[in-house]
This record gives C-alpha cells, structure tokens and sequence, in this order.
C-alpha cells in the first residue's frame, strides 16, 4: 500500500473523522503515522501502596475492598473506590462521578494509574484512570501511552486509536529507503520498528532507540535536501568580476567609516564574485548593523566590472528605501538605479522593463515584481535578495534565473544562531555582521504589564512634547491581514477618543495600498504624523531617526526576535530612545520572554533563547519558505545527532553529489517528496 494514498478511504476512517484529522494537517496515510507524540505518560511502572509519595504519578494494583459515597454541598458528589494490596489500602477519589461505582463489584481486580495525595496517614488517588484487570492484561494502564498535539473534537485516546489502526492495517513492513549501508554504520533501526515503537512504545528502551532513527532521519532528509541545492550550484561556473579599483572611490564618498564586520563581509562578497564559480552567500547582521551598505558595495563593483545587478525586497516601503539609498550614494559615480514595484503606472513599468532590458539601468531594485516573466536584464551579474526569510528558495532561483548564473547574496536581519543557520541555510556560505556602527543609540527596553497602559501612554505624550515621535504596534493577529487592518483601525479610534484627541495620529497596515503605504511613511518621516499606529509591516528596514519611542501592545503574542526587529525601528538617530512592551499574560515563559527583551539587545543571545523558548517549527513569525518543518528533531536536544548526521551528509555528497547510485535512488525519492515543490530545480533523472 502506498502511504502517500489519501487516508480517507482508508478502513475505519469516515468522512467526519477525516476532516477532523485534516484540522491536523493530516490528509494521506504518510501523515498520519509521521504525526508524533509530543510527549508520553509512563504508565508502565507499578509500585506496591505502601511505597507511594505525594504528588507522584504511578500506576498500582490490588483488589476492590470497599465504596463510600458523600456530597458536598449541592453541587458536588465525591465517590471513593478502596483498593487493597498487600502492603496497604489507597482510596481512589472521583468528583461528580457516582455512575463509576456502578461499574465495579468488590473483590474485582483492578489496576490505577494518577497522581497520589497522602496526608495525615491517608493515601488517595484524586481522579485517576481505573480499568479491571492486572497490569498484565492493562489496555492504556501498565503501557507507555503517547501524547499527541490535539484540535476540538478528537481526544488522545481516539487519534491513538486511529494511528494504531492505520499502522496495523497497513499489514506489511513500512518500506525502508535508507540505503542499507548507512543503517548499519549508524547502527539504526528500521523505519517500521521506529513508526510503530514512536506510537506503541512497548519499553521506554525501544523508544529511544525509534526516537534516535527518526530524529536522525529527518535531520538527515533536510541536510541532504540543502547540500544537494547547494552542490547544484556549488561547482557552477559563475562570472568572475575583479575588485573594481573605483570601488574605493564609492567607499571614501560614504559619509561614515565602515566598521570591522562590515569590512569583513564586504572582503567574502569580493572574493566570491572574483572567483568563477557562483556565489551563494547569506549576510547576517543585527537591526541597524548596516548590511544595506555592504550589499550597495557589492552592486557598485558588479556595474563597475560592467554587468547589471538586482535587488529585492519584501514590501514597497523597504525597496522605496533601498533605491532612495542606492540613488543617493550611486548616481555620483553615473551607476544608474531604477525600481520595479507593483504601485507603478502600466507606463511606468514598460520604461522600467525597456530600460533593464536594453542595459540602460545599471541596478533594479524592486519587490516580487523582479521576478515576474516580462522582467529581462541585459547582463544580470549579481542578485540580492533582502529579508531572506520572506522568500522561498524557488523564489530565489527564479531571480537568479534571469542571468547567466548570477553571484547571489541574500541578507537577514533575523538574527539566527548558528546552529539553526546551518540547517535553513546549508545551500549558502555564511557572513555575520555582528557590531553595530558608532553611534548607535542603546533602547531603554521596559515590560509593563496592561494594567499599567495609561503609564505608558502618559510617556507617549511626553516624548511628543519634547518633538519626538512614536510608533504603536496594534497586538498580532494569526488569521488574515483584513482582522490585523481591523485591529489596527480599533486601535487608533480608541487612542484617538480617549488619549491623545490633541496629537496627529496616523494608520499604517498590510491592506492598505502600496502608494497610501508610501504616502503614510513619508507624512510620518517628514514629521506630520506624532504617534504611527501600525500592524508589522513596519518590521523590517523602516527608519526615521526622529522616532524615540517603540510601544508593543500584547507583546506576549509577538516572537523574541520579531520584537527585536520591531524594537530596532527606534534608536535611529541622536535622541535617547525607549521600547514598552504592555503584556497580557502572565504565565512563566510569557514573563521570562519579557525579562529576556528587558535585559538584551544582542539579537543573537536573544534569538538563542527564542529557539529554545519556541523551537524551530515558530521560530519566524511566518514559517520559513522552502524548507520542511522538523516534526521530531529538536536542534538543542539532539545538537549530538546533528553533528553526526552533517559528517554522514558530507560523506554522501562527497561519494554521490547527485544521489544517483542505485542504492540512494529511494533516498533521493523521499528527500523530494519532503521538500516537495520547494527543490523544484531537483530532477529524479
């Protein structure tokens, strides 16, 4: 049976339990026994009464000896079952339950597993599981039992059965694609032990040794996945441009030094497009660490060896902002910069499109624009990519797709650690800037609880008074840009009604249109707007360096290191400035996450801690295109497993570069089954 088939039709599986297992994102048999625990309840272990502790939960067995039944109150009936081993008596005790005592005799053998209360020389057992028989014979008590991520109208106990059932009723062994070399050296079970010891553990040792084969497994189908992206265009001759020596000329007209990392990453760029195989390199750097430079530097030296370069970016408001900066800094050196964005006039963009394409425009800048099928450059030598964790990797190769083997640079100012870098970028070679230039401001990070709002809005108003302005971000809305724009919309009648009635207060959300978008920013960086209201779309390179004060509303609901990015929208220019972060939730990781934003403004440290806080699959506010999610692989809990997997990976690569030996013809089917369309440049040929 092929489980990629849709479990629908599957035995035992109707229309109704499908689409509540499609709520789940399972819809094919593949799904449903790749859906793994989250966690697991040892039921397995047993001890005699007399050894029971407080607040422990175990399992027991003995004999029903006797029943008691009171209430409290008119709302409340407390039934107790007594049950005898030979070392004591336990009282297991259920609330508003009486129908259970109906369901046992004394003298019925039974078995318990829940946690136990013991005081005052009695023992108890507050609402446990209870089922007649010995721990021999236990269906749920005396198993280790999986715990399963959960939706409205399925309960553990029903998704358990269902994955059991599938995985029976596949009848024969799961198919291995592991070629069988590999197993052997890594001393790996099978994927059939490992799928049904994931689900039906029968020891908690044959479920570490299911749980190291499919954290190995996956690390390695997204290993492989990147590094055989990569060797695809590793060893792919490129264009081989020198060190312009007027290059010089563009950095001593910059009217600020560039800083050590800058100069750095700046040296790795020119010594990749000096070489003539294809760049691919990823330029990581902190909120305000000045990648933007970097990257126009590479530009210049790419139109100064004579090509065309290309750079894009996410939103309208970035790529307006690149082109003002490169246009700025370029036009003196006669290097010529237009913009491709969809806001253009029809006539606006067929000169933009006849300029790029006869060479007359020596860098485009634009949004996804740049990529659609009309866009044709005259010799295209350099793509950046800007905000990288806003593209896909199909996305990517359809820019470069526009040259002969451009170089290609992206850039994040998500600051990733390096352990997760290696994994979402192992297509690309790696530069940090990791030191801000001088001058830039320390924020003054404060988290005050919602109660204490009115405090922060009383501040707001005082750094207006003293000619400042503000940024207020309306609390994050999962479900579609139309409620965040409504959020947004709420948020701005309310502060204008009973805040700030007297102050300019302007609007700013992903609904709006580009060029209301445009015209908002420039009202607000030209000083016509005090307080801007706004959704996350001013996350990424916005920057009015008269903005002093960053307010978060709801920031529980935010990422640590989309917070950060936020958080660096201020602190632009001379003034001191401030971000309040007002929390709803005062739950323990909510509280930690605030203290963490308190206490750093290294984007590294604090990205660690989201990883670890969150894990990797929300580690972005939008799931990371183009690569797949890892279900079972934790990158700190198995950092070992990794280490081993990316040697194993280099040793594959090395022997087969395009995984076509015969016996990692089934491995190659099931990476591109993992990645899906998202290597879509992969070919089974």
């Amino acid at each position: 049976m092929d489980i990629k088939n849709s479990l629908q039709y599957f035995k035992g599986i109707g229309p109704k339990k499908y689409k509540k297992l499609n709520k789940l994102g399972i819809y094919t048999i593949a799904d449903c026994i790749y859906y793994f625990p989250r966690q697991y309840e040892d039921k397995s272990k047993f001890k005699k009464i007399f050894e029971l502790k407080d607040e422990e939960k175990i399992s027991i067995e003995g004999i029903i000896v006797g029943f008691e039944s009171s209430k409290i109150k008119d709302k409340m009936t407390i039934s107790k079952i007594s049950v005898q081993d030979d070392t004591g008596v336990v009282k297991l005790v259920f609330f508003n339950q009486s129908y259970i005592l109906n369901n046992f005799d004394k003298g019925d053998k039974i078995i318990a597993y829940g946690k136990v209360k013991r005081e005052f020389g009695k023992i108890e057992m507050l609402s446990p599981e209870i089922e007649l028989g010995t721990k021999e014979s236990g269906k749920y008590i005396g198993k280790i039992t999986p715990i399963y991520q959960l939706t409205y109208g399925i309960t553990n106990k029903e998704l358990s059965n269902i994955i059991k059932s599938v995985i029976s009723g596949l009848g024969e062994e799961i198919k291995e694609y592991l070629p069988s070399d590999l197993i052997a050296k890594n001393k790996l079970c099978s994927i059939d032990f490992a799928i049904r010891n994931i689900h039906s553990p029968e020891n908690m040792n044959n479920l570490k040794i299911a749980l190291y084969r499919l954290v190995f497994e996956e690390f390695l189908l997204l290993q492989l996945g990147l590094f055989y992206l990569k060797s695809g265009s590793i060893n792919k001759k490129g264009i081989s441009m020198r060190k312009s020596e007027r290059l010089y000329e563009v950095i001593n007209s910059l009217p600020f030094s560039l800083t050590k990392a800058q100069n750095k990453a700046l040296n790795d760029i020119l010594e990749d497009m000096k070489s003539d195989t294809v760049m691919n390199r990823l330029v990581q750097g902190d909120v305000g660490s000045g990648k933007t430079v970097v990257a126009l530097l590479g530009l210049a030296n790419c139109v100064l060896n004579g090509y065309q370069g290309a750079m894009m970016a996410p939103t309208e408001i970035l790529a307006q902002q690149h082109y003002s900066s490169l246009s700025e800094i370029l036009s003196k050196f006669d290097i010529k910069v237009d913009i491709l964005v969809g806001s253009l006039t029809k006539k606006q963009k067929e000169l933009a499109l006849e300029k790029v394409k006869c060479g007359e425009t020596d860098i485009l800048v634009g949004t996804h624009a740049l990529i659609e099928d009309n866009v044709e450059f005259k010799n295209l030598a350099l793509v950046i990519t800007d905000e990288q964790h806003r593209f896909g990797v199909t996305q990517r190769n359809k820019l470069s797709s526009k040259g002969q083997n451009p170089d290609v640079l992206v850039m994040t100012a998500t600051p990733i650690p390096r352990t997760l870098a290696l994994i979402l970028y192992g297509d690309l070679d790696i530069s940090i800037i990791d030191e801000l230039p001088p001058g830039r401001q320390k924020i003054d990070t404060f988290a005050v609880p919602k109660e204490k709002r009115d405090r922060a809005y009383s501040f707001v108003r005082s750094q207006v008074e003293l000619g400042r302005q503000v940024y207020i971000v309306c609390p994050l809305v999962e479900e579609s840009e139309v409620i965040e724009a409504k959020a947004a919309t709420e948020l701005l009648e309310e502060l204008r009604v009973n805040y700030f009635s007297d102050l300019r207060l302007g609007l700013l959300h992903g609904k709006m249109k580009p060029s209301e978008k445009d015209e908002i920013m420039k009202e607000f960086k030209s000083g016509n707007i005090d307080i801007l209201i706004s959704t996350t779309v001013i996350e990424v390179g916005v920057n009015v360096p008269n903005a002093t004060l960053m307010i978060i509303e709801n920031a529980e609901r935010f990422g640590l290191a989309q917070l950060h990015q936020l958080r660096g929208r201020v602190g632009r220019g001379e003034h001191k400035s401030y971000c309040i972060l007002i929390y709803g939730s005062k739950n323990e990781i909510s509280l930690e996450r605030m203290k963490i934003m308190e206490q750093s403004t290294d984007g590294f440290k604090i990205s660690e801690k989201d990883l670890q806080l969150r894990g990797p699959g929300e580690f972005f506010g939008t799931r990371q295109h183009g690569i797949p999610e890892l279900k079972i692989a934790n990158i700190f809990k198995h950092m070992k497993i990794l280490k081993e997997v990316q040697k194993e990976c280099k040793l594959i690569i090395l022997e087969d570069p395009k995984l076509t030996l015969q016996k990692n013809k089934r491995l190659k089917e099931e990476i591109i089954n993992k990645f899906n369309e998202k290597l879509d440049n992969i070919s089974l040929n």
